[in-house]
């Protein structure tokens, strides 16, 4: 049983692959997304790998500190069976998504739906922020400022959309700047866009967003011998884009083994890090780091700051 529950958000600095194991249409390698939605997710299991990765690379070797990442995420699998872990996390859902605009370079969009999952997920974590959104018409929007549009419309790709102002969205723009972001000077300027930039789209409207303005490029696979493309190589792989916003739930439960921490030092454990002891290594948590998730490391790839509530 979780006894600890906290809400973090994810925050996509560089295009994020998140792969789903198997080809869709002509793209070879495409996200992960939900099979009833079709929105872009990350598996919650995807991002405790990665989070324990970066645990474990800091612990650089250190017994004292490997031996706590292995309490809080489970033992290698060799021993896996010895006791599970202390942490899970609950898959990512969108929570808002960067569309290309004729203004102000791109916008944050959202949907009712994702509000509404969102505000469910915070409700799981002992907050309710108590957001309520009308059905919206199609080929309508409601903005958090006017200073996106262009005489009260908004230009989405190649889309044009009625905007109305909306104080309730703006209230909920402001509350998004505040905590799903990371803090300090070199985010001050996407805070305050998203709190300017914030649209809200109709269900059906974000659905064709989230299908079609994925980043999808093409790759070459070259011969190491020749150095020339071989044949058959080339091959698509899709791309959450920079900026996109999910939300996941971190949970955790008492450690399994013999005088394991509680819940709660668990949970501070994840968020904050902790000291390995005298001597010891030194592990951050994952509270306003940037880590590395999915695939395509080598090239820069899946760079992510997560932000707790």
């Amino acid at each position: 049983m979780f006894e600890q529950k906290k809400a973090i958000f994810v925050y996509c600095l560089s295009p994020v692959h998140m792969g789903a194991g198997s080809a869709i249409g002509v793209i070879d390698n495409p996200i992960q997304r939900e099979k009833h939605t079709g929105y872009p997710t990350i598996a919650g299991s995807g991002l405790k790998g990665a989070i324990r990765h970066h645990f474990w690379a800091l612990a650089n070797g250190d017994s004292k500190a490997v031996d706590r990442i292995n309490g809080l995420f489970g033992p290698e699998p060799d021993n896996s069976s010895d006791f599970a872990g202390a942490v899970s996390f609950m898959d990512a859902q969108l929570v808002a998504f960067p569309v290309r605009c004729a203004k102000k370079a791109f916008a944050y969009t959202t949907s009712p739906t994702l509000l509404a999952r969102l505000q469910r997920i915070l409700s799981v974590a002992g907050d309710d922020p108590q957001w309520n959104f009308a059905p919206i018409q199609e080929g309508s929007c409601k903005v958090a400022s006017k200073g996106i549009t262009t005489n009260n419309h908004v230009l989405l790709e190649a889309y044009d959309f009625t905007a109305e102002e909306s104080e309730p969205l703006k209230r909920v723009a402001v509350w998004l700047s505040e905590h799903a972001l990371p803090e300090g000077e070199a985010y001050k300027f996407f805070r305050d866009k998203l709190v300017e930039d914030l649209v809200l789209l109709s269900d059906e409207d974000l659905n064709y967003f989230v299908q079609n303005a994925t980043i999808v490029e093409p790759h070459v696979r070259i011969n190491d011998v020749t150095g020339t493309a071989e044949e058959g190589g080339l091959f698509y792989t899709e791309n959450l884009p920079p900026e996109s916003i999910l939300a996941s739930l971190a949970m955790a439960s008492v450690e399994r083994k013999e005088n394991g921490l509680d819940a709660k030092a668990v949970m501070d454990s994840l968020m904050a890090g902790f000291d390995a002891g005298e001597g010891g290594a030194r592990v951050s948590g994952i509270n306003g780091t940037v880590i590395q998730i999915g695939g395509d490391a080598t090239t820069g790839r899946g760079q992510v700051a997560f932000k707790a509530l």
